[in-house]
């Protein structure tokens, strides 16, 4: 007799609720893989630079005067001061605290009566570099010196971005929309990586944006892509010229594990999500929206409103609501639904999703 099979289970409550397993996360898979630094467009001269963060840590990214872009930790190697603040340019990195001074490239240039120090080799001090990769103009960076390039975690994913946005190398960002959720950043992750509930939840995305009966979630190596149509052009909440090229009636989305998604919406509008998790129970989700130049316009301005208003909104009250729920004593992990034909009503990209926070917590 064969064994009933038994349905595949959600993770427990404790990878969301537990801080120690965040913490765990932060010094882990936050600290090894892939994340979103900034886009090319903070950094088109020399000796402009950007602090950001991954983790816990505190970085910056810079351009050197032969044009390519390095990133390093922001930290003074004499005694520890944090190097530089928010965006600006710079024709050397001086360090507030002493004077101390680098080059655009991260060596020691000089610093206040150091030729006195007897044995002081000025050469053998260097800011701390970190890698990172340019990815269709977004900067990613990965504090993990032996990490795969990007194109391994992430197969084929450039050459279908640029395929769905031609112009993708000429974009900026036009806007950004900042949303903290009450919530754990996977618990966020895991919402938008599923359209289960869109339907349901998201009746002007559902209605005005896709057609939710052909939407289909992939795995692509570390990636779930996102595939759908749009709605008939009658019901589309924005214009959208179909002739524009081969993609312009397409819906898709890259998510790269585990922090950022590429989203193409009809009309080969590109925006992004990046989730940055602050504690076990709070995120703050950054939405961009790009123009050829950061040009000015009225229909991407209006779609980000209406996509704020809307399908963000109703979401953070989902997650909010998720993230109560998995700390009542009364909740037990509950089966995923996974059709074997796939589809907008299966869960397996939630089972693809959770083993990788599986991998990413217990190893």
């Amino acid at each position: 007799m064969n064994k009933p099979l038994t349905p595949t289970r959600t993770l427990e409550a404790r990878y969301y609720t537990d801080p120690a397993i965040f913490d765990r996360e932060v010094s882990g898979v936050l600290s090894r893989t892939w994340q979103f630094a900034g886009h090319v467009s903070l950094l088109e001269n020399v000796g402009d630079y950007f602090a950001f963060q991954i983790a816990d840590q505190n970085l910056f990214a810079i351009r050197g005067r032969d044009g390519e872009i390095k990133a390093f930790y922001n930290v003074c190697q004499h005694r520890a001061h944090e190097l530089v603040k928010g965006t600006g340019n710079c024709r050397v990195v001086v360090c507030p605290y002493h004077a101390w001074t680098y080059e655009l490239s991260g060596e020691l240039r000089s610093g206040p009566n150091i030729k006195a120090v007897p044995g002081f080799e000025r050469s053998d001090i260097c800011l701390t570099e970190i890698r990172i990769e340019v990815f269709c103009g977004f900067i990613f960076a990965n504090l993990d010196p032996a990490a795969q390039p990007m194109a391994e975690w992430f197969p084929d994913v450039e050459e279908q971005l640029r395929a769905f946005v031609p112009q993708i190398d000429e974009l900026k960002p036009l806007e950004w929309v900042e949303v903290t959720e009450r919530c754990n950043w996977k618990v966020s992750v895991e919402n938008y990586c599923e359209c289960y509930h869109c339907a349901i939840n998201h009746p002007t995305f559902a209605t005005g944006v896709v057609r939710p009966e052909t939407y289909d979630i992939q795995p692509q190596g570390y990636c779930l892509r996102h595939t759908t149509e749009c709605q008939n052009l009658d019901q589309m909440s924005y214009p959208i010229d179909l002739d524009a090229n081969a993609h312009a009636g397409d819906y898709s989305s890259w998510y790269l594990w585990p922090t950022f998604s590429f989203q193409v919406y009809p009309g080969n509008v590109l925006n992004t999500y990046h989730w940055r998790g602050l504690s076990v129970d709070e995120v703050v989700l950054w939405r961009g929206w790009y123009t050829v130049g950061g040009a000015e316009s009225d229909v991407i301005r209006k779609l980000a409103i209406q996509d704020r208003q809307t399908t963000v909104e109703e979401d953070v009250h989902l997650v909010e609501s998720v993230q109560r729920g998995l700390g009542s004593r009364g909740y037990r992990p509950g089966p995923l639904v996974l059709d074997p034909d796939c589809g907008v009503n299966s869960e397996h990209s939630i089972r693809a999703l959770q083993q990788w926070m599986r991998e990413g917590v217990d190893g």
